[in-house]
Parts: C-alpha cells; sequence; structure tokens
C-alpha cells in the first residue's frame, strides 16, 4: 500500500497591485516627509540663531526662540504623529514633545556657536559643549528604542569627556580673540548719541570761540588821520 506524501499547500500569491499597496501604506507621501524635514531645520536654525543673539536684543531673540521652538515641535507632530500608521498613546506623545524641546535648543545651541564662533567667542566656548550635553540628553529622552539610564551609561560618560574637553579648548582659543568682532552690530558711541563732540572736534570749537590777534601796528596804520604832512 503506497502511502502518498500530503503536499503543502501553495502559499497565495500577491499580485503586484496588492504589493503596491501595502508599500503605500507603509511610507508616507514625499511631500510630507519634505514638510516635515524643513520644519525641523528651520525650527533648530531660528533656536540657533537666537541662542547666540540673545544678548544683543533680549526681547527680540527670546520671542524668535519661542517660534523657533514651537516649528521644531509641529516638525516633531508631523512626523512622529502624522506621518506614522500606528500612533503611540499619549504618555509617549507628551515624552516626545518634551524631548524634542529639548532636543530643539542644544542644536540650536551646538550650532549656533560653532557657526558664530569667531563673533562670540566667548559665548561660543560655553554654548558648543552645552549644545552637546542638551542635544544628546533630548535625543536619548526622545527615541522609543532607549532608555533613559543610558544617560548615565559610558556613552553618556564619553559624551560629557568630550563636552568638557571641548569646552577647555573653545575658552583657551575664545582668550586669545578677545572680545571678537561686532558681526554687523557696532553701536554709535554715546557720545555721538548725545551730539558731544569728540576731541577733535572741541578742539575746533575752542579755536572758534577765542577772538582772532590782530597786530596793533597795523591797526594803528590803518587808523592814523592823513594830514598830508610827514612828520
Amino acid at each position: 500500500m503506497t502511502v502518498l506524501a500530503q503536499q503543502p499547500a501553495p502559499a497565495p500569491t500577491r499580485g503586484p497591485d496588492a504589493a503596491s499597496q501595502t508599500v503605500d501604506a507603509v511610507i508616507p507621501p514625499l511631500s510630507g516627509r519634505y514638510i516635515g524635514y524643513v520644519l525641523y531645520f528651520v525650527g533648530a536654525g531660528l533656536i540657533s540663531g537666537a541662542v547666540v543673539h540673545h544678548p544683543l536684543d533680549p526681547t527680540r531673540y527670546t520671542v524668535i526662540a519661542l517660534i523657533g521652538a514651537a516649528v521644531f515641535v509641529l516638525a516633531t507632530v508631523v512626523n512622529e504623529f502624522l506621518l506614522v500608521a500606528h500612533r503611540p498613546p499619549l504618555s509617549r506623545a507628551l515624552r516626545v514633545v518634551g524631548a524634542s524641546l529639548v532636543l530643539s535648543f542644544g542644536i540650536g545651541m551646538l550650532s549656533g556657536g560653532l557657526q558664530h564662533f569667531e563673533d562670540f567667542p566667548i559665548r561660543g566656548a560655553v554654548l558648543v559643549p552645552l549644545g552637546l550635553l542638551v542635544s544628546f540628553i533630548g535625543f536619548v529622552l526622545r527615541d522609543a528604542h532607549t532608555s533613559w539610564r543610558r544617560i548615565f551609561g559610558p556613552i553618556g560618560l564619553v559624551v560629557a569627556l568630550t563636552a568638557g574637553a571641548a569646552h577647555l579648548s573653545l575658552d583657551a582659543v575664545a582668550h586669545t580673540m578677545g572680545d571678537g568682532g561686532t558681526h554687523g552690530h557696532q553701536q554709535e558711541s554715546p557720545a555721538q548719541d548725545d551730539g558731544v563732540p569728540t576731541h577733535g572736534d572741541s578742539t575746533e570749537v575752542e579755536n572758534h570761540d577765542q577772538p582772532e590777534n590782530h597786530d596793533p601796528a597795523e591797526h594803528a596804520g590803518e587808523t592814523a588821520p592823513e594830514d598830508g604832512h610827514g612828520h
């Protein structure tokens, strides 16, 4: 008696249309991905400029920093919640938004301090290492596959040592550069604003106020009466 081996049922085949529908459901549209990444970089750029230039006009650059943070958070919402197939729970969403704020300011301090180090060397020597630390902390808290305990792990120690070495190195370079350039923000001196003449102008004013010296003999020759007789 011959026993026929049972053949396994063939796997159902999927046509190209079904495969394309699955890919379209997983990959977000190009326009959405483009907008999401543009918002990331625009937000980080606004924050970096505001952090560096903040001492020049605190009110103005505080507003710019807040706008940049809002743009960065909007980018997070677009990329992490709107363009994904499975949206995270509320607790995870709040953690991502908060960590994105930390990450945005860290990136802003790091990139702004590097970009404008020649203009603000003392400030840049602080912003660059601080931005390195803050951005690392924000990224770890934001990453869904990483525990927050990794901040205090070996990689966190490496980041901290790198930040410390960067601060010491940049601070030494900054002190050799002095106050750096004015970056186009040079202000007029108070003497010019108040209408007070400078040193050279004061000399001219003093000379202008002094009466002219005339030769008495010259005046005498001009005013002497002519009677036609020589003496």
